[in-house]
């Protein structure tokens, strides 16, 4: 009599459910399995593949370091190197302009710089002409080949008509395939302009996907879409193309060989001016304080806003409530905004006021909840009371600004 073999029908159930609690100790422990295209996988999940934290809790490992421990977490730590790209002797070069506002480069600035290397992808060296000090140290990785700076009181401040000079020194020098300028309000949209008067091009404005030998721009206050020939010049949008990510550059020194010509300057930097944060159009505010359900005391808000020079936002649970005008709702369905800085307060981040403010710099989120959406996307989160959070700020830019009157005193 031959033996039968009777099976757990319950046992079966749990192996296939894997939303049920007992389901991970009933399956194998495979590191790898061959895919339906022969291709061997790897489990990531295995224990392997990672390591017991100080905690307890389980560590994945993605990086492959920890294949075949005991699951203890080795010593040595393992640093990722990203490939060096080097272009010794480039066949032409793609020259780009960035903003560099407060002497980094902007995530607009990062999206020029990897359209950049997308043009010079067949031997072609990205070059940055930077005017001024910086305190940018990732050029390597933002896709620089060479940097050209350009040094001088002359170009300091406001002085599109000197920086032009200088670009035209480039130009004779290098003869670029293409120059590349963010189309931003923060200086590069003025002087690509004027560089393509110099030169005599014809520019490509506002430009936000490059195919092949074809641009596309926005047109008609944005709502259409404009095609044409790539040109030698081109005025670029934030989002124009990927960031560099997966290789390092060499971002070698780069000299001008020519002095820059000089020229009586028919423009005088007055230097800035003062100007009211409530009166400026958060489209084009760089500086946003923004407001959402999580706000108590409005009043401490707007104490905030004018300590800090900040122009107000809202989200817009805030704007239904009453305690904010429409015209400033931040959002999808209100104003898309484009800051350097935007700070959220007590706002949770639903999907149409995280569309808008997609183009932002850096977000800062004030807020109770660690795990809104809002948190998520912000590059800095301070968990609290909003008021709390708001009185310390108020405080702390009021001793700033009294040390440094009296440092100047």
């Amino acid at each position: 009599m031959s033996d039968i073999i009777r099976r757990d029908p319950r046992a079966e159930w749990i192996a296939r459910n894997r939303l049920h609690p007992l389901h991970a100790s009933m399956q194998k422990a495979e590191t790898s399995w061959m895919g339906p295209n022969g291709i061997i996988r790897k489990n990531p999940h295995a224990l392997a593949a990672g390591f017991i934290g100080p905690a307890g809790i389980k560590r994945i490992d993605r990086s492959g370091a920890q294949q075949g421990t005991s699951g203890k977490r080795q010593s040595a730590s393992v640093e990722v190197q990203l490939p060096l790209h080097v272009v010794e002797q480039p066949a032409y070069h793609i020259v780009v302009v960035p903003d560099m506002v407060g002497g980094r480069l902007s995530s607009h600035d990062k999206d020029l710089l990897g359209l950049a290397h997308k043009l010079a992808a067949d031997g072609g060296a990205v070059v940055a002409v930077l005017f001024g000090d910086d305190k940018e140290s990732a050029f390597d990785t933002a896709g620089v080949d060479r940097i050209l700076r350009i040094a001088g009181d002359t170009f300091d401040g406001y002085a599109p008509e000197a920086r032009v000079l200088a670009l035209s020194a480039v130009e004779a020098q290098l003869a670029p395939r293409h120059w590349l300028l963010p189309d931003s309000r923060t200086g590069g949209g003025e002087l690509g302009r004027r560089l393509a008067a110099k030169l005599g091009e014809r520019p490509a404005t506002r430009v936000w996907q490059v195919t092949g030998e074809q641009v596309t721009g926005r047109a008609g206050s944005g709502q259409q879409d404009l095609q044409r020939a790539l040109p030698r010049l081109l005025l670029a949008a934030a989002e124009c193309a990927e960031p560099v990510s997966e290789t390092r550059h060499e971002a070698r020194p780069l000299e001008l060989s020519s002095k820059i010509a000089q020229s009586l300057p028919r423009i005088e930097d007055l230097g800035s001016v003062a100007v009211d944060p409530a009166q400026i159009p958060m489209a084009e505010s760089e500086f946003i304080l923004s407001g959402g359900n999580g706000v108590k005391d409005w009043d401490l808000f707007h104490q905030a806003a004018v300590a800090l020079g900040a122009t107000e936002g809202a989200s817009r649970v805030a704007v239904d409530d009453g305690f904010m005008p429409r015209n400033r709702q931040v959002g999808a369905t209100g104003t898309w905004v484009t800051a350097r800085v935007y700070v959220a307060v007590g706002i949770s981040g639903a999907i149409q006021h995280l569309q808008g403010i997609g183009a932002c710099d850096k977000v800062v989120a004030v807020n109770m909840d660690p795990g809104c959406d809002m948190i998520k996307r912000a590059d800095l989160s301070v968990i609290g009371d909003s008021a709390l959070i708001l009185q310390a700020l108020i405080e702390r830019v009021a001793a700033w600004r009294q040390e440094g009157k009296r440092d100047a005193a």
